[in-house]
């Protein structure tokens, strides 16, 4: 077959399979744009999640209708002009696919408008074609408005997810986007519908409250540290407000997000044994480094950042995060607080002064005794007489003496009982008892059980031990349940004494949404609440239904 060079629609059509995979891709491109025109206020609007539309309006600089144009083509950029801008990159955008990879999958029009033109210019195109250009009455910044997504491409649509999963996937890429500029007013809407509307936050915290719920902020702590390589700053959360889904992990370098497993492990080693097992905390780690040791033109969703020394960030993340852990007291402490606790005597040459103030027994060895002379339990009691005179007492060193000898003890010094003053106990035999049975050896008639630091049941079965993991066993237990009632059997529901409101926030809310049929048929009685929020009113049979008890199963 002979080589030929592809058309230039086919060849955006190819390139739009990375650059943009799904309708979140198209928001975030658009989104990342505006914010390097210098926007201050961008406005989301989605119809069927992105599906049908996908609006972006921003109030950035604008375009003439010349560059309104000319920004559809393949490699066209405001962004770099020469090899060495690549090294100095400090804009979202560089590498001109994104706008051309977008009007090769769908139906884009464009208005725009700079501040002091009299007019502004709208812009179609279609299937990588321009369609037309003309003078419209615009306010200042720039309109994409992206329809039909994947219209040309039906298999790329086919396989498009449900409108949950899809708006799950966009609101994911609109909180990276208004995390790493809360200076910017932010709203987004999804069928007519307010989803977020954020004002211009004061600092990163408001904005996550603003985002996330003040839930989450209450969960965090500070981080901070400068070197003369990165410069780290942002939050934490609380090893104990650890979830086992992922969710809000989030690292920027330079105002972008990034993904990397390399400084996962660092934060994740800085929590060592804090953690409950198979749980991840929430972190908002921003990093600011030189441009020239960083490569952001990895791939072109640009997620990916290769660090020119990735060894000391990890070593300067992992310090940063460790000291305000232990700054917060999550880490292992000692509790220095002496108030009401008694004095303990320390071993000393003043040990003398807390000797207690009390007679000694007079105590003495008979290295003649031999214990299997003895009787049996409750047998005769045999008498040796004192050491001493009874009337003295002396609190003398011990002699040195086998181990296996005999006590003779003379304990007159302390007072003695009137009814046995002077009575000779030699000859006396004690009565007979039946303590000795508590030490013979019996058949085991039921399994000896024992709770292990409360995660583990051993017992023992015929062919040995038995351990069990208290946690997996009650996970099976239920999931057993859940299997039944799904196969059709009954299910019971515990009502709440009074419903429980639960802040999922907007991701998981969606989450809910989509398998709320589900749910109650295993017993769960949840409704819809709000953007963020459910109500409980009812929890399936083994789950406690209490407050707290809720929201954990919940979170």
């Amino acid at each position: 077959m002979d080589i030929r060079i592809l058309p230039s629609n086919i060849a955006n059509m190819i390139a739009a399979g990375e650059v943009v995979q799904r309708p979140a891709s198209a928001v975030k491109e658009l989104m990342e744009n505006a914010v390097d025109a210098g926007a201050t206020q961008i406005t989301v609007i989605l119809t069927d999640s992105g599906r049908t539309l996908i609006q972006v309006i921003d109030n950035g600089c604008g375009m003439s209708p010349d560059q309104a144009v000319l920004c559809f083509e393949r490699h066209a950029t405001s962004k770099i002009a020469t090899a060495e801008d690549l090294n100095d990159i400090t804009t979202f955008g560089f590498r001109g696919e994104a706008l051309a990879s977008i009007a090769a999958v769908a139906e884009v029009t464009l208005k725009t408008r700079r501040d002091g033109d009299e007019v502004g210019c709208q812009v179609e195109f279609a299937d990588s074609k321009h369609i037309s250009t003309e003078e419209i009455s615009t306010p200042v910044g720039s309109n994409f408005s992206v329809r039909n997504l994947f219209y040309n491409v039906p298999a790329r649509r086919k396989f498009m997810k449900s409108d949950n999963v899809e708006l799950r996937h966009v609101i994911e890429e609109f909180t990276r986007v208004a995390l790493t500029r809360p200076e910017i007013g932010f709203r987004l809407m999804n069928n007519g519908k307010d989803i977020h509307v954020l004002k211009p936050a004061k600092s990163l915290k408001y904005r996550i409250q603003d985002l996330l719920g003040s839930s989450v902020v209450s969960q965090v702590v500070d981080i901070s540290a400068e070197t003369t390589v990165v410069k780290i700053n942002g939050y934490v959360g609380r090893p104990d407000q650890a979830k086992k889904t992922l969710g809000n992990q989030f690292f920027f370098v330079n105002g972008r997000f990034f993904r990397s497993p390399y400084f996962h492990k660092a934060v994740m080693n800085a929590y060592e044994n804090m953690l409950p097992q198979g749980t991840t905390p929430s972190y908002f780690i921003f990093m600011e480094v030189d441009p020239h040791s960083i490569d952001v033109n990895i791939h072109p969703t640009k997620t990916e950042v290769k660090f020119e020394d990735d060894s000391v960030v990890f070593q300067v993340l992992f310090a940063c995060v460790k000291e305000s852990l232990g700054r917060n007291s999550f880490g292992a402490s000692i509790d220095f607080d002496k108030e009401n606790m008694a004095e303990l005597p320390v071993f000393s040459e003043n040990f003398e002064r807390f000797r207690p103030d009390v007679l000694q027994p007079n105590v003495a060895f008979d290295p003649e005794y031999n214990p299997f002379d003895d009787p049996a339990p409750g047998g005769e009691i045999p008498y040796f007489p004192p050491v001493q005179d009874k009337n003295q007492a002396s609190a003398g060193p011990i002699p040195s003496s086998p181990v296996s000898g005999k006590v003779n003890a003379d304990f007159s010094g302390y007072g003695q009982h009137p009814a046995y003053g002077g009575y000779d106990t030699r000859g006396y035999v004690a009565p007979k008892d039946d303590y000795g049975k508590l030490f013979e050896e019996r058949a085991v008639s039921q399994p000896s059980i024992i709770l292990v630091g409360r995660k583990f049941i051993i017992t023992t079965v015929d062919e040995g031990l038995l351990a069990i993991n208290i946690h997996r066993a009650k996970e099976r237990i239920f999931y057993d349940k859940f299997l039944r009632a799904l196969s059709g059997g009954e299910h019971v529901c515990q009502t709440t004494l009074f419903p429980v409101q639960v802040a999922v926030g907007q991701e998981n809310r969606l989450v809910f949404d989509e398998h709320l049929d589900m749910l109650r048929a295993l017993g769960f009685d949840i409704a819809p609440f709000g953007n963020d929020t459910i109500v409980v009113n009812g929890m399936p049979e083994g789950f406690q239904v209490d407050q707290s008890s809720v929201e954990a199963a919940m979170a």
